[in-house]
This record gives structure tokens, C-alpha cells and sequence, in this order.
């Protein structure tokens, strides 16, 4: 396995440059629809053949994909190129902030996808470059970037302590801070430990990074109320550790978190945002805090959370959870239907 390959594969992804994915004679060529333009397209496809590829869930938003296919949102579903499906009007299926204002022209037609693991991947690969999963596609391609590349690229295994050191802050001027990183320089994870170990389970708070509520204090959330609060707690349960990952809108990245807030300005809850986006509900890997704790020396935890999925994702990845200590924030006018979403539609136990 090779991740370099696919880190440089996501670099050409964002430079809206064709990538392709596959094994062997097995492949697809990508360009991605959110960086390309209508040149790009033109010197990708000059014969005008290639499909455009979306994920299920979108494709069900607009009425492209029957019931039992969109029930997945990860799987991709591919429409056949027609004349009028131009650059243009691919934008408009990739994004839903464009359907209120673009009338779509069609009809359009779902095809078979073809090797549908693969196209998953494809549409998976589209996330973790932080892009919307829409492609123009077309079979075959030079150079393939392969599935294994790629799961390797994202691979918790490969996550390493880089370095640590003292970090006063506010809840424990004796906390210690300590970095990790990928091997081929994937994202970079941070851990805050407050106070000294004494030998009983830490007091652990996995805390997904949110720029908005954690920085500038957004009110559409209870992150950065929740980052505060676990400081406190963990500072006054004598230690802990609190592990700041970066999986930035549940796994989607900034730009597209913001994407998805702009849809629920339209009137959609946090859920039906995501996937109207083309995402899962949540896309994070909490494997990533099971790595760090495992390279932290602690395997028996007491975990701050409300998130029953962080406790089971926790314990498959080899982490014990001796206790779930709940984690409970005020409500305020601008984040009670967020909670309310989370508590009725993702299992968090508010």
C-alpha cells in the first residue's frame, strides 16, 4: 500500500486536476465537479461522454435515484451524460445551495454504476479532500490511485506521537499538550492532558474540532460550551485527557459544514443537511482516539460524553469503557432545535 499516492491524489482533486482510482484494468476517472471548471471539463472529456457521479442521498434529493438506493447516502448512483447536462448544470446537481436558484433542465437518467465499492470509494475519497462527492466520470484511467492507497491514507494505525510539551492554560497551568500526525503527514491531532496520572482510569473527552463554536463562538452549537465545560470537569476529576480531534463538521470539513449550515438557514436540521450534501449523518472515525489513547498508555477510560456511538466505536477499537459521565450544556435560542435534532435523531442521550 501506498498513501502517498493518494495524498497526491487529493492534492490534484483540489486543484481541480482528474484523478483515478481503481485496481488494474478497474478504474475510474474522476474530475471532481467543486474545483473543475467548464476548460477542465473540455481537456478531461473532449467527447462530451463522461457521467456525472453523486451520492445517493443527493441523487435522491432530486429525485434521480428510487427509495431503495438512496436509503444508503454513501452509494454512489451515476446519471448518463446527456447534451444539456453541461458544466454548468452538473454544478447545479452537486450543490445544494444552487437549488432554490438554478432550475434544472433534464430529464435525467440513473445508470448502472458499475462497480459499486468502488464508486463509493470515489464519492468517500471526495470527503477526506474536504470536496462535495460529485465527479464527472469516466471508466478507465492512467496511473490508478488504489482503494487500498487510499484506506491506508486514512488508516488510525498510521497515526504517530510526534511531540509534547508543558501548555499552561486556564483549567491547569500544569497541563501538557501532545501533537500526533499521520505517517505521510495526514491531519494532525492534538491531546491536552490536565493533571498528573495516579493510576485510576483517566476522565477522557474525545471533542471533534468546531472553528466556529470553539474560536469564534458560535451559537448555532454547544461546542464550544462543551470544550469549556469538559476542561473544568476533567481538571476537577484530579486528571484526565481531553483529545482535540480534527474531524471538523462530523467528519465533512469546514467549508462543507458551512455549506450545511447555509441550508439550515432554508429550513433543514443538521441531519438533512449533511445528506442533502451527499453525506452520512456523521462521517467521523473515532478510531483515530482509540490510536491516541493506545500511544498515551491508557486502555481503561471514564469518557465525557452524551454520544453513545463514541462509546461503542471506543470499545471495538480496544478501548475500555468503564463509565459514560454525562455531559450536559444549557440550551440557547439559537441551538435548541440542534439538541433537540441530536437527541431525537442521533441517539445522544441530552
Amino acid at each position: 500500500m501506498n498513501s502517498r499516492a493518494a495524498a497526491r491524489a487529493i492534492d490534484a482533486m483540489r486543484r481541480g486536476w482528474p484523478v483515478a482510482i481503481g485496481e488494474g484494468a478497474d478504474a475510474l476517472n474522476l474530475l471532481a465537479i467543486e474545483t473543475a471548471d467548464a476548460a477542465q471539463l473540455a481537456a478531461f472529456d473532449p467527447e462530451g461522454r463522461a457521467d456525472v457521479l453523486l451520492s445517493a442521498a443527493r441523487a435522491g434529493t432530486l429525485k434521480l435515484a428510487n427509495q431503495r438506493d438512496a436509503a444508503e447516502p454513501g452509494h454512489a448512483v451515476r446519471i448518463e451524460r446527456a447534451p444539456w447536462l453541461d458544466f454548468d448544470t452538473a454544478t447545479a446537481l452537486a450543490d445544494p445551495a444552487l437549488d432554490l436558484a438554478t432550475p434544472l433542465k433534464g430529464p435525467f437518467r440513473a445508470i448502472p454504476v458499475g462497480l459499486q465499492a468502488l464508486a463509493d470509494c470515489a464519492l468517500d475519497f471526495a470527503r477526506v479532500a474536504g470536496l462535495l462527492p460529485a465527479f464527472f466520470v469516466l471508466d478507465g484511467g492512467p496511473d490508478p490511485v488504489s482503494p487500498a492507497d487510499i484506506r491506508a491514507f486514512s488508516d488510525p494505525a498510521q497515526l504517530q506521537l510526534s511531540t509534547r510539551a508543558r501548555l499552561p492554560v486556564a483549567a491547569d497551568e500544569g497541563a501538557e499538550i501532545v501533537a500526533f500526525r499521520g505517517a505521510d503527514g495526514g491531519d494532525m491531532h492534538v491531546a491536552l492532558i490536565l493533571g498528573q496520572p495516579n493510576g485510576s482510569p483517566p476522565v477522557v473527552r474525545l471533542h471533534s474540532e468546531c472553528l466556529t463554536g470553539d474560536v469564534l463562538g458560535s451559537l448555532k452549537c454547544d461546542c464550544g460550551p462543551q470544550l469549556q465545560g469538559a476542561l473544568k470537569e476533567i481538571a476537577g476529576a484530579g486528571w484526565g485527557i481531553l483529545l482535540y480531534l480534527r474531524q471538523e463538521g462530523r467528519g465533512i470539513g469546514l467549508i462543507n459544514k458551512l455549506r450545511a449550515y447555509r441550508l439550515q438557514d432554508q429550513g433543514f436540521d443538521t441531519v438533512d443537511a449533511n445528506t442533502r450534501l451527499g453525506f452520512r449523518v456523521d462521517a467521523r472515525d473515532f478510531r483515530v482516539a482509540a490510536r491516541m489513547l493506545d500511544l498515551l498508555g491508557q486502555r481503561r477510560v471514564r469518557l465525557l460524553t452524551n454520544n453513545p456511538d463514541k462509546v461503542a466505536e471506543l470499545q471495538r477499537a480496544g478501548i475500555e469503557v468503564i463509565e459514560r459521565v454525562p455531559h450536559r450544556m444549557a440550551a440557547n435560542p439559537f441551538n435548541e432545535r440542534y439538541l433537540a435534532t441530536k437527541r431525537d435523531r442521533t441517539g445522544h442521550q441530552l
